[in-house]
C-alpha cells in the first residue's frame, strides 16, 4: 500500500472514530509532454468526464503540468508526481507516459493519445495490461476507415497506398489496415514513393489496378498529395486520407479524431481505476474516430457519388 493509501486509511479511521462522514478528496496529477491545442483540448476532456462522473468541487484536487516539450522536464515531473502520492497519474502523449511508467510501479498510471503503446514500452500485451498502466491508444482507427471506404466504394476489392518504405508510421499503418482489409476480402496494393517527386508516378501505377487510393499519416505523401488528388481526378479513382486535413485539401473523405472526445474517453478510464478497477485488468482502448469529413466537389469530380447516410453523420462537408 502507498504511503497515500496508508495516510487515507488513518484518516478514514479517524473520521469514523468522531462520528464525521468527510471523504479525502481524490488526487489526479495530470502531465503532457507540450501545451498544444490538440493535448489541451485531450487535458479538458479528461477533467469534464471525471467532473461528469460526481469529482467536481472538492471531491477532487486535479492537478497539470506540462514538460514544455521536453522529455528531460517530462521524467522530472513524472518523479515530483509520484513524490506528491497521487491517486492516479495521467500522462498525455508518448515521451509524458514512459517518463510515467520509468518512475512508478505502484501509482496507478493512465496514458493517453499514445499512437503505439508497445512500441513505447509501456505495456506488454494491449488486452491484458497485466501492470500498473493502462491508457487510450490513437492508433489510426483503419476499421474504421475501411468501412467508410466501402460505405461510398460498395464494389471495393482492391484499395491503393502510396507510401514512403522509409516511414515506420505508414509501414505500420499498410500493416494494420491489411491485416483489417484481408478479414474483408479487400487486397492491398502498394506504390512505394521514396520521395515526394515519386510520389506522382506511384499514383500512375495504381491505374487500372485499384478501385480506390488510401493514403496514410506519410509526411511524404501528404506533402504531395495533390499529385494524387490529380490523378483520382483523371483516371476517376476516389481517394481517401487517413486525417481530415486532406479532405479540405482534395480527398473524399476521412474519419479522424475530436481531441476533446478522447480526452473523456480516457476520462473514463480514470473513473474506472478511482472506482477500484486495477489498470493491469484494462484492456488498452483504441481511440474512435468521431470527426467525419466529405468532400462532395472532389467526390464528383472523381465519379463517386458519397451516400447521404455519410453525408448526414459528417462533422464537415465541403461542397
Amino acid at each position: 500500500m502507498s504511503i497515500r493509501n496508508l495516510a487515507k486509511a488513518a484518516l478514514a479511521a479517524a473520521v469514523l472514530s468522531c462520528g464525521v462522514a468527510q471523504a479525502e478528496p481524490v488526487y489526479v496529477a495530470t502531465t503532457a509532454i507540450v501545451e498544444h491545442p490538440a493535448l489541451d483540448s485531450v487535458r479538458d476532456g479528461i477533467k469534464a468526464a471525471l467532473v461528469e462522473n460526481g469529482y467536481d468541487g472538492d471531491k477532487m484536487k486535479f492537478t497539470y503540468e506540462s514538460a514544455q516539450g521536453n522529455p528531460a522536464i517530462a521524467a522530472q515531473i513524472a518523479r515530483k508526481m509520484v513524490g506528491e502520492q497521487p491517486d492516479v497519474i495521467v500522462a498525455i502523449a508518448t515521451p509524458s507516459a514512459q517518463a510515467a511508467v520509468s518512475a512508478t510501479r505502484d501509482i496507478p498510471v493512465v496514458f493517453s493519445v499514445v499512437t503505439d503503446p508497445l512500441g513505447a514500452k509501456l505495456v506488454s500485451n494491449l488486452e491484458n495490461p497485466g501492470s500498473n498502466v493502462t491508457g487510450l491508444s490513437d492508433a489510426v482507427p483503419v476499421a474504421q476507415h475501411l468501412a467508410m471506404m466501402k460505405e461510398v466504394v460498395p464494389g471495393l476489392k482492391r484499395l491503393g497506398i502510396p507510401f514512403n518504405p522509409g516511414e515506420p508510421n505508414a509501414v505500420s499503418i499498410i500493416a494494420a489496415m491489411k491485416e483489417v482489409a484481408a478479414k474483408e476480402g479487400i487486397e492491398i496494393v502498394e506504390a512505394p514513393a521514396p520521395k515526394s517527386s515519386d510520389v506522382m508516378v506511384a499514383s500512375q501505377k495504381l491505374i487500372g489496378k485499384v478501385d480506390a487510393i488510401y493514403t496514410t499519416l506519410d509526411n511524404t505523401i501528404i506533402t504531395a498529395l495533390e499529385s494524387i488528388i490529380k490523378v483520382g481526378i483523371d483516371a476517376k479513382i476516389p481517394v481517401f486520407s487517413a486525417d481530415t486535413d486532406s479532405v479540405e485539401r482534395g480527398s473524399v473523405a476521412a474519419v479522424g479524431f475530436n481531441y476533446n472526445d478522447l480526452g473523456r474517453q480516457t476520462g473514463e478510464m480514470v473513473v474506472e481505476v478511482l472506482k477500484g478497477k486495477k489498470p493491469g485488468d484494462m484492456p488498452v482502448r483504441i481511440a474512435e474516430g468521431t470527426n467525419i469529413y466529405v468532400n462532395l466537389k472532389t467526390a464528383r469530380m472523381m465519379g463517386v457519388e458519397v451516400p447521404q447516410t455519410l453525408v448526414d453523420r459528417a462533422t464537415k462537408v465541403i461542397q
